[in-house]
């Protein structure tokens, strides 16, 4: 399943700062509704995501109903992304999940 959605770059301030995208309501509610068939525990789902052009694997944090795609340094140095920045945001769920033999 692949879904595009626009959002804005935030960063959660913990003891090292994290920047996330939160992806909207209704893309996460069709996450939600494949997550049992794709999580691999915690209810994290694994994706590839595409940002400009950028592509990488990570995986999606679930928070408050929603998902939340986690951008790593390397992204937001390729893309020259800044907390506020809004994004255009590819998802494909599920890309590089395990699968068993």
């Amino acid at each position: 399943m692949s879904l595009e959605f626009s959002g804005e770059v935030w960063q959660w301030r913990g003891p090292a700062p994290f920047y996330f995208v939160t992806v909207p309501a209704e893309q996460s509610r069709a996450i939600k509704d494949v997550a049992k068939l794709v999580t691999y525990g915690w209810g994290v789902i694994p994706v590839r995501v595409r940002i400009g052009k950028t592509e990488w694997e990570t995986s999606l944090f679930p928070k408050d109903g929603l998902y939340l795609v986690p951008l790593k340094d390397m992204v937001r140095k390729a893309e020259g992304l800044a907390e506020g920045d809004r994004v255009t945001v590819w998802l494909e769920i599920g890309a590089g999940q395990k699968r068993k033999p």
